[in-house]
């Protein structure tokens, strides 16, 4: 949604002087009680963009939104540079693909799938194209 940045700024400041932010469901509603400047529908949005990120805890309780800040140590932080060896599995698949028999043998395990892979059997059956 687009609003102007000063409502916007209005808005963080609030919640992080205070460390919650609450806002009736009511969209049509002209003004927000505790910022009087901002529409209640941009408070309302704001506070979703921040949650979609991560920034805060949203509860929703007798058709009101509460949000509040997360601390740091709550939220997860991506591990910096590439994927480390000890994140690996040891094993690779060829070896999960291997049964007990060994390597490609009567263990194989993808070897055993598809079809045309079992035997063959024709059963006489009953419906269509039975001669009586």
């Amino acid at each position: 949604m687009l609003m102007p940045k000063k409502n916007q700024v209005q808005i963080y400041e609030h919640l992080f002087k205070e460390g919650v932010m609450v806002a009736k469901k009511d969209y049509h509603a002209p003004k927000h009680p505790e910022l009087e400047s901002i529409p209640n529908l941009q408070v309302i949005k704001a506070m979703q963009s921040l949650k979609s990120r991560g920034y805060v805890k949203e509860q929703f309780a007798w058709r009101h939104f509460y949000w509040q800040t997360r601390s740091e140590t709550t939220r997860p932080r991506p591990a910096t540079g590439a994927r480390s060896e000890a994140s690996r599995p040891t094993e690779d698949r060829a070896g999960y693909r291997r049964g007990p028999g060994g390597a490609a043998g009567p263990g194989d395990k993808k070897a055993d799938v598809g079809a045309g892979t079992g035997d063959v059997e024709f059963r006489g059956g009953f419906g269509r194209g039975k001669p009586q």
